[in-house]
């Protein structure tokens, strides 16, 4: 028995890791499976380099056990992004566009939210930096002075 050494190891993933790409897959309009797969990687490493704490344990038991690991396999930066800080270093790490980038934000960011659930969610955004909340689909609130 020969076996191309080259080849790609292809692990099956979990139900709820499919219906996370699908669901990404579907609201971000991706041709393929592998593209949504390409923004979920690429949004949740740089998730978790952003989230700490509570915040962090609380969102990596509600995302499926595939999405967790990328977010929980980060290093959390020393000084967090800003939403828009956030972006930009995510199209520079690929070599995207701006303009694709958040869209892929955006569409990850639905999926997440949608494991997390609001009040999760909310505790999120008063952890990090200005700025996610739009980027989760949410008006960015600013306190009165």
């Amino acid at each position: 028995m020969t076996t191309d050494r080259h080849a790609p190891l292809q692990q099956p993933y979990g139900r709820a890791y499919e219906q996370m790409l699908e669901k990404v897959r579907y609201e971000g309009a991706y041709p393929t499976r592998e593209k949504a797969e390409e923004a979920v990687l690429l949004v949740l490493a740089g998730l978790g380099r952003q989230l700490t704490g509570d915040e962090r344990v609380d969102l990596a038991a509600r995302l499926p056990l595939e999405a967790a690991r990328v977010l929980t396999a980060q290093v959390p930066d020393t000084k967090p992004l800003g939403g828009w800080a956030f972006v930009k270093d995510l199209a520079a790490r690929t070599g995207a566009s701006l303009a694709t980038t958040r869209w892929d934000t955006g569409s990850v960011f639905s999926a997440v939210a949608a494991y997390a659930g609001p009040d999760l969610i909310t505790r999120i955004l008063h952890q990090l930096p200005s700025g996610y909340a739009l980027l989760f689909g949410r008006a960015e609130l600013t306190p009165a002075a």
